[in-house]
């Protein structure tokens, strides 16, 4: 399994699954980030941007992830004030422009993504800007990783680990997964070769009975990851359970922010969200743990295409149904 959102895209672009082979299967995990965030998320988002003086900004991606009732994009074009930026500064620079605005930050993705938002965050908090507010969907890989190798409907024999989550978190946080499950797994780069060379040292682990850790992305990956990011997060955040599309609850795999810090939590601010339901023929849920192929699903390439996406899974590059959709030559299920 390639853990990473961004290795399935590139395991697609640059057709992989032709050259290996066939007794090896590459199947995708819960390692894109808007597949993982779960309907309830986006239904809060919905809801905080109908109040009055209110701004969203958003990653361009999560304004398509459909919700209970619909996207980002849909309440932006019934008025809702939402914009896209491409970095968490952005929004801040926009809110100390506009004081009389809240101007909240919907903060996803994995240990990547958390250590630019906390730098954001920090500064909102040394320059005391209080309309600047995060709503914190963050979450955090290993124990992920954990849930997933104990899944009894996933048969998973090796793990490619996100290259890009190791840079900060270091290789250390995931030798459990040789020790305590007996599984081989590599952290690799995104290059074509970066992932060949992983799948070899995966195979030849496997083949030698002989289960570990290796890390083939040396120029960009060391054993103790970046420190000081980590201490950016930790400064602002705190460890909490969080809820996975397709994992469930699981203890300490999401941060939130520290109680002292609870005047820039959007999370805190009070709006009523209804239970939330996904569309149900859709099987993102099985797909990100493995349990299912994108082609599987019978919304695939029918009523679900990158162009109008049902499930998350369709909605980003790094989605296991969009790489499928746009790379592989393949018939929707029926």
């Amino acid at each position: 399994m390639e853990v990473c959102g961004g290795h399935t895209a590139a395991i697609h672009r640059h057709g992989l699954k032709a050259l290996i082979p066939s007794g090896i299967e590459l199947v995708s995990g819960p390692g894109c980030p808007v597949c993982v965030t779960e309907t309830v998320y986006i239904d809060h988002a919905i809801q905080l941007a109908q109040r009055d003086n209110t701004t969203i900004a958003t990653f361009g991606d999560l304004a398509r992830v459909p919700g209970s009732c619909g996207t980002l994009n849909g309440a932006r074009s019934r008025g809702a004030d939402i914009r896209i930026v491409y970095s968490p500064l952005d929004a801040l620079r926009f809110a100390a422009k506009n004081p009389k605005r809240e101007v909240v930050l919907l903060a996803i993705g994995f240990e990547t993504t958390a250590g630019p938002i906390a730098e954001t965050l920090g500064q909102a908090i040394d320059s005391n800007q209080p309309n600047f507010k995060v709503l914190c969907g963050l979450k955090t890989m290993p124990n992920a990783l954990r849930v997933l190798l104990s899944d009894p409907e996933t048969s998973i024999d090796g793990l490619i680990l996100p290259g890009h989550v190791a840079v900060i978190t270091g290789t250390e946080p995931f030798r459990f997964i040789p020790a305590e499950f007996g599984v081989s797994c590599s952290v690799s780069g995104f290059e074509a070769i970066d992932l060949l060379d992983s799948i070899y040292e995966i195979v030849c682990a496997i083949r030698g009975a002989r289960p570990e850790l290796t890390n083939r992305y040396c120029r960009a990956v060391r054993d103790q990851g970046n420190v000081a990011a980590r201490k950016l997060i930790d400064r602002v955040f705190v460890k909490t359970s969080s809820r996975w599309r397709g994992l469930g609850e699981i203890a300490d795999s999401g941060l939130r922010i520290r109680d002292e810090y609870a005047k820039w939590d959007a999370g805190t601010i009070p709006v009523h969200v209804k239970q939330s339901v996904d569309h149900p023929s859709c099987r993102c849920s099985e797909i990100l743990r493995g349990a299912a192929k994108p082609i599987e699903c019978p919304l695939f390439g029918t009523t679900c295409t990158p162009d109008a996406p049902i499930g998350a899974c369709m909605v980003s590059s790094e989605g296991a149904c969009a790489a499928v959709y746009q790379f592989e030559d393949v018939a929707p299920y029926a």
